[in-house]
């Protein structure tokens, strides 16, 4: 395996790594003791419309456009395959950028059920 096929592999193990990550993002853990659950049960439908409003697709685009420009330049400056190198880094910049937004999705809806007096346990 040459120079390049390694790094891209590294890079495609950390992808999928960081795309788990995302997935696994957790909502609210919330102590419903002597807490009224319909009117939790609507509270927290708010909050997730708040967290909906994290627009994770935008961060991702743009995620992806740097990852590329960096991936082609370092595929430039090791005198690989700009292309490939791009194609590597815009994956890995979008992947990046979905997990930081959904991680930041989840603490909206976190806080909104804290801000509504709730005790979020996680």
């Amino acid at each position: 395996m040459n120079q390049t096929e390694m790094a891209m592999a590294m890079i495609v193990v950390m992808v999928a790594v960081l795309m788990t990550a995302c997935s696994s993002a957790p909502q609210p853990i919330v102590d419903t003791q002597g807490v009224d659950m319909s009117r939790y049960y609507a509270d927290l439908s708010d909050c997730q419309g708040y967290g909906d409003q994290v627009r994770i697709e935008e961060g991702m685009t743009r995620g992806a456009v740097a990852g590329g420009a960096t991936g082609a330049a370092a595929g430039a400056i090791l005198s690989e395959s700009v292309g490939e190198w791009g194609g590597v880094g815009a994956v890995y910049g979008a992947a990046k950028s979905g997990i930081k937004g959904d991680r930041e999705k989840s603490q909206v809806v976190k806080r909104c059920m804290r801000g509504r007096g709730y005790r979020v346990l996680n």
